[in-house]
């Protein structure tokens, strides 16, 4: 099985370049994606073509906003997003896959701010 994490830093401004041809010669199972910065209807938008994909989304409260995405050939048994603690789920850092064999977490990371 082939997983792939990306921080693409804007899923519509990557798909714009050659993300979508990478994606098809990457040809991974999984694609994990962080930084979306995008609600869940404008990532699925963006990757329409990948009509073959089942493609889950934890977005921001925050428009254009942090967010992350799974991308995979296999249909999920269940799909979780946040970790359940509003203090932190409206930045929409968290998403959890549910596969026959294995949980996979999908997860974007703040960067630390200076004081």
């Amino acid at each position: 099985m082939k997983l792939i994490s990306w921080n693409v830093n804007g899923i519509r401004a990557v798909v714009g370049k050659s993300f979508l041809q990478q994606f098809d010669a990457i040809n991974a199972d999984i694609f994990c994606i962080q930084e979306t910065k995008a609600q869940e209807d404008q990532v699925k938008e963006a990757l329409s073509a990948l009509s073959s994909y089942h493609i889950h989304c934890n977005h921001a409260d925050k428009k254009g906003y942090s967010g992350v995405c799974t991308i995979s050939k296999e249909k999920p048994l269940s799909v979780i997003a946040g970790i359940q603690m509003a203090d932190h789920d409206y930045e929409g850092r968290v998403l959890t896959t549910e596969f026959s064999e294995f949980y996979l977490v999908t997860y974007m990371s703040p960067t630390a701010g200076t004081a």
